[in-house]
């Protein structure tokens, strides 16, 4: 069970989906535990099998979302999570939500990266996260892909490619943070100019509520139609309260009504303007989000 916070950490880079990664890596401890006593011991490293294991299942999984994502209602996005200190009055069912279920946070994890690595093909991502992300040598991915190192190697190659073509220069976290603040006074306020102004001028707005919670189904493009968005959001919502928070270890904001989140925010800022938004209020993917 050591290796409990290790498979959380690989599975949810793996599937953007925490809920996902949960059931992956009980999955894959199901399996360990349906072997005779005899077959767990003659395997040299434990943690060895079960990273395989739940790769392998992730896979899976990814191949197949696919399908699934064709009958989402609405843009798909990778589900956000909290700082992991702010896990620790997130219940589930009434319980506490483990330690070792906390997903430590870095910049795989940032919602820009997670965007990218899901516009991905399977092998690709898995190839890309175990060696540039977990250091695992292209033997063992190999035989966790059924393909040959070389063939690995070719993957992780070009996903690399994937992800450096989508990063800009890196803004300080101070100046997002600041960003990000003055994007939420501006909302509050009402302030159509100042969120132009804060916008880049082909910014776009994707929003998830997987057909569960009310947003807009398309992306919505330009800086003008975005504010447009968040002044109909503020006219038609006063009673909101808008938290500036961490989201993905980025600034973000939460949003709540009556104590309770009903939407998480993310951003990617370039150059001093929001140029990415991801909005999240499908309450299947909050779950991390809520206190008891």
């Amino acid at each position: 069970m050591s290796e409990r916070r290790q498979l959380i950490n690989l599975t949810y880079r793996l599937l953007g989906s925490l809920a996902d990664a949960e059931d992956a890596v009980q999955e894959t401890y199901a399996r360990w535990y349906a072997m005779p006593r005899q077959q767990q011991d003659a395997i040299h490293s434990p943690g060895a099998w079960l990273t395989t294991v739940a790769s392998r299942i992730c896979l899976d999984l990814l191949g197949s979302a696919r399908a699934r994502r064709e009958r989402y209602v609405g843009e798909w996005i990778p589900e956000p999570l909290p700082e992991p200190t702010e896990w620790a009055a997130v219940r589930t069912g009434g319980a506490a939500v483990d330690p070792a279920d906390r997903v430590t946070l870095d910049e795989s994890v940032n919602m820009a990266f997670l965007v990218v690595l899901d516009a991905m093909t399977p092998a690709e991502r898995v190839a890309f996260i175990l060696h540039d992300v977990f250091r695992y040598p292209f033997t063992e991915i190999a035989e966790i892909t059924g393909r040959t190192p070389a063939a690995c190697r070719q993957l992780a190659s070009s996903a690399r490619r994937r992800i450096r073509a989508s990063r800009a220069a890196v803004t300080p976290t101070a100046q997002q943070a600041g960003i990000v603040r003055d994007f939420k006074l501006a909302w509050q306020a009402k302030d159509i100019d100042a969120l132009v102004g804060l916008l880049d001028p082909d910014a776009t707005l994707i929003a998830d509520g997987g057909g569960l919670a009310r947003t807009v189904l398309e992306p919505v493009q330009g800086s003008l139609e975005i504010a447009r968005v968040y002044l109909n959001i503020a006219q038609s919502r006063p009673g909101v309260t808008i938290l500036e928070t961490t989201v993905n270890g980025q600034p973000g904001l939460v949003i709540q009504e009556d104590g309770v989140t009903d939407g998480v925010t993310a951003f990617h800022i370039v150059d001093g303007r929001i140029k990415h938004i991801w909005s999240v209020r499908n309450p299947e993917k909050l779950r991390p989000w809520r206190t008891a």
